[in-house]
């Protein structure tokens, strides 16, 4: 039964994280990145970290957010991440309509992936950052 049900892939939506560009500034900021053709609408983004920091469990409080429409080839600004947070998985959950269909994908940060070294070009946002597809 399970295996009748047509679960379409998410595709060309990324969820990135990018410094901030204001000289001393620690803080970096989660976006989430349409790379489709099409808007994505009714967006529900879920985050949550989880891991451990010097042999501490940590789990940060699950954040929820929701954005009624995102352009095609465009970007928002979902919240900001303390450095501290990349020395445990982050998580962010995109749920979004496509038409009469609900979408959804995890995008997951393993611990230690966001570093100054991992950075990279992004799409739409034209600025350096880690990207997870």
């Amino acid at each position: 039964m399970k295996k009748d049900i047509a679960t379409p892939e998410v595709t060309d939506v990324a969820v990135a994280a990018v410094p901030r560009q204001e000289a001393g500034e620690e803080l970096w900021d989660i976006y989430l990145i349409n790379l489709r053709q099409e808007p994505m609408e009714n967006i529900l983004v879920t985050s949550q970290g989880y891991g451990s920091i010097d042999g501490v469990d940590k789990t940060t409080t699950v954040l929820r957010h929701f954005h009624q429409k995102l352009d095609a080839r465009d970007s928002i600004k979902l919240e900001p991440i303390q450095p501290t947070l990349f020395a445990i998985t982050n998580e962010y959950w995109i749920s979004f309509n496509n038409g009469k269909h609900m979408l959804d994908k995890r995008f997951t940060f393993p611990a230690g992936t966001i570093s100054e070294a991992a950075l990279t070009e992004l799409p739409v946002l034209d600025r350096p950052g880690v990207i997870m597809q």
